[in-house]
């Protein structure tokens, strides 16, 4: 039996794809860290992630085993993924790996995109799981917040990604001031002041508690 589940990032998705998994002893699949793990197996055999045979050779002979979930969600590890997704050869093999996986007995759920339409449109379940904009971004705050020692010295990568999510969703400063107070924390004041500028009065009306943060970081 094949399930397969679609969603946007930090919807639950691959929470509820493992315990789906365990529920009917399948094996799980998340099918985001793919990609990485060519990227991880290339870097740590010391080649550039544009090196498209080594790309291509890590691709077709990927073992996600090999690694644990921290390790492929580093900074140099996303950053070298971008660079090898985009070798035809390497997508082709990570589709393959998929089909593979999924059709081993006794079957597979795997949970990421494009998955019950492109990868199984002939999976015998099929999900789509969603959240509201401040549930995922809140999500993706945790995330961030727990991988904060790694933009140490470069804090560029991990506000945008704040940003990217105050913009996902506008109604929560909640991002703005995690980005802020980043900013603050890699020693960047003026940074800081122009990022907590844009949370406007609007939003944090209602909420004392944020009221006083925003207060704090103007007070910088």
């Amino acid at each position: 039996m094949i399930i397969a589940i679609d969603g946007p990032a930090a919807s639950g998705k691959g929470t509820l794809g493992k315990r789906l998994a365990t529920h009917y002893g399948l094996r799980h699949l998340d099918t985001g860290l793919i990609y990485r793990g060519v990227a991880k197996a290339v870097l740590d055999a010391g080649h550039a992630p544009d090196d498209r045979a080594r790309a291509i050779a890590a691709a077709e002979g990927l073992d996600l085993t090999r690694y644990d979930e921290p390790s492929l969600k580093t900074q140099a590890v996303d950053e070298a993924a971008a660079v090898v997704s985009a070798i035809p050869e390497v997508r082709a093999a990570v589709l393959a790996f998929q089909h593979n996986f999924g059709r081993t007995r006794p079957g597979a759920v795997l949970d990421g995109r494009d998955i019950g339409t492109v990868i199984f449109p002939d999976a015998e379940v099929k999900l789509f799981v969603t959240a509201t904009p401040q549930v995922r971004a809140g999500r993706r705050v945790a995330e961030l917040q727990a991988r904060l020692l790694e933009f140490t010295g470069d804090f560029i990568a991990a506000k945008s990604a704040y940003l990217a999510l105050a913009e996902a969703a506008p109604a929560d400063p909640e991002p703005v001031v995690q980005a802020a107070q980043l900013a603050y924390r890699m020693g960047d004041r003026d940074e800081a002041r122009r990022i907590v500028e844009m949370i406007s009065e609007v939003q944090i009306r209602n909420t004392p508690e944020m009221l006083i943060r925003v207060a704090q970081l103007r007070a910088f």
